[in-house]
């Protein structure tokens, strides 16, 4: 039954991510994108790692969906339409694809991988615990960076998003305070 499950997950991963890539509205990308993202916390869960599957559901699926549909919305491109690239750049990009599998799948037929038996189980609190722990093997300073990243980027994303409406208003402003004082 795992196996069945396994194969309904990568088509709809596959399809999903051939969809996202070519669609050439905007937004049925990131519709597609969502569903490729859930199809990978599906295969999270099947393979037994929910805490990874739930992270992978509220972070990305979630929030990062969330905030890809609301800066389409922000920048008013709702129903753009994505250029589609040319034929070279297509063959391109597809011998490149190619390529990466070959190597991809090389790699993967010139090992042999034994199974190995882990009877070890990582709980919540114990992820929890090391991420924010300051002792030898804690995670508190790459925890702190990304999350001045991530400030980072959404002050970036807002000041793009709002960039030529921001500099039009204080235009205006300045134009308006001039005739007051005048």
């Amino acid at each position: 039954m795992e196996r069945y499950i396994f194969y309904i997950l990568a088509v709809l991963l596959i399809v999903s991510a051939i969809a996202a890539v070519s669609s050439k509205k905007m937004l049925r990308s990131v519709i597609y994108l969502l569903f490729t993202l859930c199809g990978i916390a599906g295969i999270y869960f099947l393979i037994d790692y929910n805490f990874l599957a739930a992270i992978q559901l509220t972070v990305y699926a979630g929030g990062i969906i969330v905030l890809i549909i609301f800066s389409v919305i922000l920048v008013h491109h709702i129903e753009m339409e994505l250029e589609v690239a040319k034929l070279s750049k297509k063959l391109l990009v597809g011998a490149a694809c190619a390529l990466g599998l070959g190597v991809f799948l090389a790699t993967i037929y010139a090992h042999d991988f034994k199974v190995v038996e882990n009877f070890n189980t990582t709980t919540t609190e114990q992820i929890g615990l090391k991420l924010l722990s300051y002792e030898a093997g804690g995670f508190i300073l790459p925890f702190e960076l990304i999350s001045v990243l991530l400030l980072a980027s959404m002050i970036g994303a807002i000041v793009i998003a709002k960039g030529k409406k921001l500099v039009k208003s204080e235009k205006s402003n300045v134009e308006s305070i001039q005739k007051n004082n005048n």
